[in-house]
């Protein structure tokens, strides 16, 4: 995230101020967008969240404390905008798709199309976290902050998800 807004800003910024809100806007929208690219993987719905994420923090901004790191609440509602995306995402295929056939043999070139089904059977809230732990290496304090949750329950939830992960695999006939 890029450095911190002046106190003035921010202080501007929750009681309204329209120059505020664009100033805050421009200065974080590119790191707003790669955070949420990190975690849905598609350009289109990263960009729907950059505008939801803005959106529910102008909204927000009476509850936001300017003496506080503006970066990190940001970074806490893209989080949590692009966990509402994921699970939509989730909701939608579970109505569009059948089962896959799990005694169809999988080959070498479906390995990656497994994985990523496999991935996409995970719970969003645990999604986010291996996403963002597994691929995109991010550390478990930054999942935490970003998450407000504590660093143990981001150990235990990618504990789990690669627990959930080896099972499904498991399932689709890849012994991982």
């Amino acid at each position: 995230m890029p450095s911190e807004p002046s106190v003035d800003v921010l202080e501007r910024f929750v009681r309204g101020d329209a120059e505020a809100f664009e100033s805050l806007f421009r200065q974080f929208q590119g790191d707003v967008y790669r955070w949420i690219l990190r975690i849905v993987r598609e350009p289109t719905a990263a960009e729907d969240g950059l505008v939801e994420s803005f959106w529910r923090a102008y909204r927000g901004r009476a509850r936001f404390d300017p003496s506080r790191s503006f970066g990190a609440w940001m970074r806490r509602i893209a989080t949590n905008v692009a966990r509402d995306q994921l699970k939509a995402v989730r909701r939608r295929s579970a109505m569009v798709s059948g089962e896959v056939d799990a005694a169809a043999p999988v080959t070498d070139t479906d390995v990656g199309e497994a994985v990523a089904l496999a991935f996409d059977r995970l719970p969003p809230r645990l999604k986010v976290v291996a996403t963002l732990a597994l691929i995109e290496d991010v550390p478990y304090r930054e999942i935490a902050d970003a998450l407000g949750v504590p660093m143990g329950t981001v150990k235990s939830r990618v504990f789990r998800a690669t627990r959930a992960l080896r099972k499904e695999l498991a399932r689709l006939g890849i012994r991982p």
